[in-house]
């Protein structure tokens, strides 16, 4: 899923300081505060409990161009989209996760711990 560059961007960033988290929205996003839910839990089943989820409202197409912004919400681990696809946006819009259950306007707790896992070299 990574590119070798982008994992290990990602392990300098963790051998500095620990994990970031961030969720990118727009003002009129109805998912946002469950994506911030559904992270908090992830990273407290993996361990991360000291890490800060942050928010960043982003209120125009040219913030959203500057910034790995796939749709709101999008959540950032260590500035890496957690569920990259192909297109970034740059249009003030909602984005839609894939989950067992059809589309969802957030990913699943378990999806995201198996993601956080995948990223922090932990299996379990």
């Amino acid at each position: 899923m990574n590119s070798g560059v982008g994992a290990a961007a990602i392990r300098l960033q963790r051998q500095n300081g620990g994990m970031k988290a961030e969720i990118l929205y727009i003002a009129d996003c109805p998912n946002s505060a469950a994506a911030g839910v559904v992270l908090r839990d992830a990273l407290n089943q993996t361990g991360h409990f000291e890490v800060v989820i942050d928010f960043r409202l982003l209120t125009s197409g040219e913030e959203a161009a500057a910034s790995p912004f796939a749709g709101s919400p999008t959540i950032l681990l260590d500035g890496v989209d957690a569920f990259p696809t192909s297109e970034r946006v740059t249009d003030l819009a909602c984005r839609v996760y894939r989950s067992g259950q059809g589309p969802a306007g957030v990913p699943s707790t378990g999806d995201l711990v198996e993601v956080i896992r995948e990223r922090s070299g932990t299996s379990t």
